[in-house]
């Protein structure tokens, strides 16, 4: 019986000192952040923003910002390939449905792969896709040097043209300088486009 007293006790003290410290965690996050917004860079872009300053200027300022650490911090949203994804239009775009008719519905199609990949056939390998972030996340700095990475996509029996449509994403909404390598594996198609 103590055994199991003991044990309940803990967890009780585990509850309770995750209910303390874990939101304490993204509190001591936003108050860094607002620390360093008031450091000597930070109230330099506060006054920057107050006065006016054009929206170029206010980024150049803003690239200057440092971590406390002394790492310099970078702006890595393309801006202007998010405007132009905004601005396009046709079936597929943004993420809205394509408009499909009876005649169009292939039912042994959407049973094999899990969606019609005759519609996604018709849809650009390029598509645009909305920005769904925090408005937040668009005025996010991380850090200037940062390692390369690996993006590996696993797929089985996948349709060829949302395979294509990944790839394309990945290549089109991510900093270049941190892609090493796209690497595709198959996990054992048995399709003839996949093997």
């Amino acid at each position: 019986m103590k055994r199991k007293e003991k044990r309940l006790l803990q967890a009780v003290a585990l509850g309770l000192t995750a209910l303390v410290f874990l939101p304490n965690v993204g509190l001591w996050a936003l108050y860094r952040e607002r620390q360093l917004e008031s450091g000597p860079e930070g109230a330099e872009a506060a006054a920057a923003v107050r006065a006016g300053v054009a929206q170029g200027q206010q980024r150049r300022q803003r690239k200057d910002i440092y971590f406390g650490d002394g790492q310099r911090r970078k702006d890595w949203h393309d801006k202007e390939a998010i405007r132009k994804d905004a601005e396009r239009v046709g079936n597929g775009e943004q993420g809205k449905p394509y408009p499909i008719t009876d005649a169009e519905r292939v039912d042994q199609a959407y049973r094999e792969n899990g969606f019609n990949i005759f519609i996604s056939d018709k849809i650009a390998l390029n598509r645009s896709l909305p920005d769904i972030r925090h408005p937040n996340c668009n005025n996010k700095l991380y850090l200037e040097k940062l390692p390369n990475t690996s993006i590996i996509i696993p797929f089985h029996n996948e349709g060829w043209s949302s395979l294509l449509r990944t790839v394309h994403s990945v290549l089109n909404r991510s900093p270049p300088e941190l892609v090493a390598e796209i690497v595709l594996v198959d996990d054992f198609s048995d399709r003839g486009h996949c093997t």
